[in-house]
């Protein structure tokens, strides 16, 4: 057989037939030249071999341990920056953003709704503005508990975010740190200081109603409830009422 006639794989395996024939008798050749060799010739290669082993397996744990940790700095900033990346101002569909923003609110990708706390002043059919400036019209989907959620239409193109987890009050533990983003932009910072039936008591200043809190991985603890300061409507409360959307969307469905 010609060797033009050979396909890609055909001379890919031959090249490695090649490069083991070659190495094997490299090996044996080695092999018998040390054979034949002085004795202080042995001991040189063997010092040779023994010498680059120990230099590698020195170097190898240098090389797993390369990256840095990253510092409590580094989780507080990307947390305060994942929270402020799903923070939206939510305006009254009628009125439109010739007013200022009834709410602030918390973007959830994964289940495609904004939740707030409730107040009087929201209606039904609001306008929500994104942090990359763009507006999406949403409806009333639930509310109970102090908790608003508005939903989008099927269609509705909405931005793409980090998904937080709702962290369940029982898993939060005592002294965890607390961040937020104020409903003026500034960041605030604090502790879980109790959590009880009525909610996650914080350590957080006024960070105005509505306005998330998160952990030091950017996972939703809950929403300030705008009574007292610090007082957060757990995450618990909001997957609740996300939960009872999704049944009641899906009875629905059943039902026509």
């Amino acid at each position: 057989m010609n060797i033009e006639e050979l396909s890609k794989s055909q001379l890919i395996l031959l090249t490695i037939l090649v490069n083991f024939v070659t190495s094997v008798a490299t090996g044996i050749l080695t092999v018998s030249l040390l054979d034949h060799a002085p004795a202080f010739v042995t001991q040189t290669v063997n010092r040779v071999v023994e010498h680059t082993i120990e230099t590698v397996t020195q170097a190898a744990p240098a090389a797993v341990i390369s990256a840095p940790a990253p510092s409590n700095q580094d989780l507080v900033t990307a947390a305060l920056g994942a929270d402020a990346a799903r923070t939206v101002a939510i305006y009254s569909a009628e009125n439109g953003t010739s007013t200022p923003a009834l709410a602030i609110g918390t973007y959830l990708q994964s289940a495609r709704a904004i939740a707030t706390a409730a107040q009087d002043a929201l209606p039904k059919e609001v306008l929500i503005e994104f942090p990359d400036s763009s507006y999406v019209p949403a409806s009333l989907s639930h509310e109970g508990d102090g908790i608003v959620i508005y939903g989008f239409a099927d269609t509705a193109k909405l931005p793409k975010t980090h998904a937080p987890l709702l962290v369940a009050a029982a898993d939060l533990k005592l002294g965890e740190t607390a961040l937020a983003i104020s409903v003026d932009g500034s960041a605030a910072t604090g502790i879980v200081a109790r959590v009880t039936d009525k909610g996650v008591y914080t350590t957080l200043p006024d960070i105005g109603t509505g306005s998330a809190a998160v952990d030091l991985s950017g996972n939703l603890i809950g929403i300030a409830a705008g009574v007292t300061h610090g007082l957060l409507i757990s995450a618990d409360t909001i997957s609740a009422l996300l939960s009872s959307t999704s049944t009641e969307a899906t009875s629905t469905s059943a039902t026509r």
